[in-house]
């Protein structure tokens, strides 16, 4: 018999409630806060900073994420990569979903204006509302663009975790949100060459369903030569060092192989490959701005 049916009432509903957040995406989105953190400490991060405002943010972003299963479920019916979602299996009501979510989003405002500061409440407020109205109503449903215009809901997480100790959203906080918001298109239009069909029958015009594969490994291509372009200005800004520089192109070089490969084939068999490979590359690369920061902060500290 199906574990889940042995399982209890409760234990079924605390995973269906618990895949509603979508924990890898929130674990990836926390990720990239606490780096924003880390990389706006002069020193030791403070730790209620660290705590509360990875709670606060990542409560916020599982509030956008059942969210949009709410408002996506009857497009996750008819998609083989979704239709295993809570909703489409009747595991929840719909209005549990959103009841959730609303519960979530309250939570995250309050723990994140008591304990952290408004700012950090207000960009994580405005990064929930654009992916869970601007973008997953709106956006997804009406332009093949979609995945560019809202991807700068995704791409605040650096930013919200260097206002979470700064309490204020400078130069390199913002260029933090510009790297990751150039990565998205090519990120997510590999996965979309993949499930080009689904998108069809779902009726949600994505890039490769409007204007063919061809163009959409056009547009990844020239999304990654300026992504590999934009991870240079932490650099040049000098908010990072060479040891950064040297991962950053490293890196880039491995996505600009990808990409061009993708470019030059005639199927799509690696668009998966190259969706794996921006996964890893990004999880790298905020590693080599960690590497980097507290390289030099030991420089510095033992050159006095």
């Amino acid at each position: 018999m199906n574990e889940r049916v042995l399982a209890s009432p409760l234990v079924v509903h605390f995973s269906s409630y618990a895949a509603l957040c979508k924990p890898r995406v929130v674990a990836l989105i926390v990720f990239t806060a606490v780096v924003g953190m880390l990389l706006a400490s002069p020193g030791a991060l403070p730790l209620s900073a660290l705590f509360f405002g990875s709670l606060g943010i990542g409560l916020g972003a599982a509030s956008g994420a059942a969210a949009n299963h709410w408002v996506d479920r009857r497009i996750d019916e008819v998609m083989s990569r979704t239709r295993g979602r809570p909703l489409p299996r009747g595991e929840l009501p719909p209005q549990a979903a959103l009841l959730f979510s609303i519960l979530l989003g309250a939570l995250s405002m309050l723990v994140l204006v008591l304990f952290v500061n408004p700012l950090t409440a207000l960009l994580t407020f405005l990064s929930l509302i654009g992916y869970a109205v601007i973008y997953t109503v709106y956006l997804k449903r009406s332009t093949p663009m979609n995945i560019v215009l809202g991807g700068a809901a995704g791409a605040t997480p650096p930013v919200l975790g260097w206002a979470a100790v700064t309490g204020t959203a400078p130069t390199e906080a913002l260029l933090l949100f510009l790297i990751i918001f150039v990565w998205t298109p090519p990120h997510f239009w590999a996965l979309a060459i993949k499930r080009r069909d689904e998108y069809r029958r779902a009726g949600i015009p994505m890039l490769p369903v409007t204007h063919g594969v061809a163009v959409t490994k056009q547009q990844i291509l020239l999304y990654t030569l300026v992504l590999v372009v934009v991870s240079t200005f932490p650099f040049f800004i000098e908010m990072s060092g060479l040891l950064y520089l040297s991962g950053a192109l490293a890196l880039g070089i491995g996505f600009l192989r990808y990409a061009i490969r993708l470019y030059r084939s005639d199927s799509d068999e690696l668009a998966m490959k190259t969706f794996a490979y921006s996964i890893f590359y990004l999880s790298l690369l905020f590693a080599f701005l960690l590497a980097d920061h507290y390289a030099r902060l030991a420089v510095r500290a033992f050159f006095g």
